[in-house]
């Protein structure tokens, strides 16, 4: 049974569609089936992997108006791609009984077919990022090395626990990531020693280097292994995909 995990900041721009592509496609390469969900209206994800408009997208699927029928990618690793109507779900659906509980719904009856779920999810604590909470087993944490980044994180760490003593129990935090690291600036390794002590053994030993490979594998419609296999973005996304498997029982 697939375990489900949820990639969540509510600070743009730390690296979250990044994470679930690179990690999702080196769970892929090491031989575990998995499914991404693009839960963002930007659908930066399904971008990023060369998909386009499809009617069976996760906004129809939601809404029950379509399928939930992924999207083959690559062998191994399958996608729900997200759209720009997305966006307008928390207004259409705020009358509906049990609404926090719609993603946790399509995705129950194929969890057998997977190793792993993940989850990427906008930046903003809305009924999207609720119903990714709601659904999913855990979380991992983005994190630029930035003292202004890190402090928006309590307020996602209130949200975790209530979503967890209300909805679902099963909820906990699978990991921090520090991205676009540098171990050159005082700041970065400052940053990243306040997280080691605050997240006591939750936070990556692996930090992801600043890498234009990474900015640039997107607009190319490629994951970074697939576009540059010998950088730097594809060697630390390797390294975070071992130190992930390590810690799963």
């Amino acid at each position: 049974m697939a375990k489900i995990i949820s990639i969540i900041n509510q600070k743009g721009g730390v690296g979250k569609t990044t994470t679930t592509c690179s990690l999702a496609t080196a769970l892929s390469l090491k031989g575990k089936k998995v499914l991404l969900v693009d839960l963002d209206p930007q659908s930066n994800l399904s971008q990023s992997l060369g998909i386009g408009d499809f009617e069976n997208n996760i906004y129809q699927a939601l809404k029950r108006e379509s399928e939930f029928l992924p999207i083959e990618v690559m062998n191994n690793l399958s996608l729900v791609p997200s759209c720009m109507d997305l966006s307008a779900l928390e207004n259409e659906m705020n009358n509906e009984p049990g609404r926090e509980y719609l993603l946790k719904e399509l995705l129950e009856p194929v969890k057998d077919q997977y190793d792993f779920i993940l989850i990427d999810c906008s930046p903003s604590i809305g009924l999207i990022a609720l119903n990714a909470l709601s659904a999913c087993d855990t979380f991992i944490i983005p994190v630029l090395p930035h003292h202004l980044s890190i402090q928006g994180l309590s307020g996602l760490a209130d949200v975790a626990k209530k979503i967890k003593s209300r909805i679902n129990s099963r909820l906990k935090l699978e990991g921090v990531l520090i991205t676009q690291f540098s171990h050159r600036k005082v700041l970065h390794r400052d940053v990243q020693m306040a997280l080691k002590n605050h997240f006591k053994g939750r936070l990556y030993n692996t930090t992801i280097r600043e890498n234009i490979s990474l900015a640039e594998a997107p607009s190319a419609g490629l994951d970074i292994f697939r576009y540059a296999p010998n950088s730097n973005g594809a060697e630390d996304y390797l390294k975070l995909c071992e130190e992930f498997l390590s810690k799963q029982s």
